[in-house]
């Protein structure tokens, strides 16, 4: 029995329906257009996965991460991540295979991944995490190269948890391959990992900005000096 499909359908409220479809923006040349939703909201679908994720397998997920559903992709992710963060809490052959299982199994379904919720609840708890100790061109490649714009916040979003981690460098060398990108929701996106690294070391981020602020896209800018004293964002606003 798929459970935690199952469990996600039994929990669909269709009055949520409509707002989600506005919030995630599924109209006619929309970044989301044509998603479906069940109008659940996040903290249920997290409810859900914190009950069903010890009885779910690989080819469920399968089913869950490819559903028209979003909130089904969703718990599919989320899934992926418990199974993930679990895994790592025993050092043994086993649950490295296991890790590498996940880590593959995402990359294998990025074309799934195709929203920025999606994207950012996802990406660094797995992929930042999986490669805290490895090598990072992957990340490179997603942003300089990936298929959607989905990959590309990939690429600079799983860098959060490099932040976290007081490893700035691959967030500031991922924002200038992104710098020129045309999409605002590639601009949220670096700018808000950039404020992330600049409350880590913000004069890392002010060397960063002094050379970069003059060419990058407005929303970019405003959500990396979100955090800075109203004078200094006036000063970086003016440039």
């Amino acid at each position: 029995m798929d459970i935690l499909y199952s469990t996600m359908l039994s929990k669909a409220d269709p009055t949520q329906v409509p707002g989600l479809a506005r919030f995630f923006k599924t109209g006619p040349g929309q970044y989301g257009y044509g998603d479906k939703f069940l109008g659940i909201k996040v903290p249920v679908t997290r409810s859900v996965v914190k009950e069903c994720w010890k009885h779910v397998g690989f080819l469920e997920l399968e089913v869950c991460i490819t559903s028209e559903y979003h909130e089904v992709r969703l718990a599919a992710l989320l899934t992926l991540v418990e199974i993930f963060k679990h895994a790592r809490k025993t050092c043994t052959c086993q649950s490295d295979h296991l890790r590498q299982q996940c880590i593959d199994f995402y990359l294998a379904h990025t074309a799934c991944i195709n929203n920025w919720d999606l994207v950012d609840l996802s990406c660094y708890p797995l992929l930042g995490q999986w490669l805290m100790d490895k090598d990072r061109t992957l990340l490179y490649d997603l942003a300089r190269s990936g298929k959607t714009i989905w990959e590309q916040r990939i690429g600079i979003v799983s860098t959060m948890t490099f932040i976290r981690g007081g490893q700035l460098q691959d967030t500031f060398d991922i924002a200038d391959i992104l710098l020129h990108h045309p999409h605002d929701l590639i601009h949220k996106a670096v700018g808000w990992l950039l404020r992330e690294a600049g409350k880590r070391d913000k004069p890392a981020l002010e060397a960063w900005l002094d050379t970069r602020a003059s060419q990058m896209p407005r929303t970019m800018l405003r959500y990396a000096i979100e955090k800075f004293p109203e004078e200094e964002r006036k000063a970086y606003l003016n440039r």
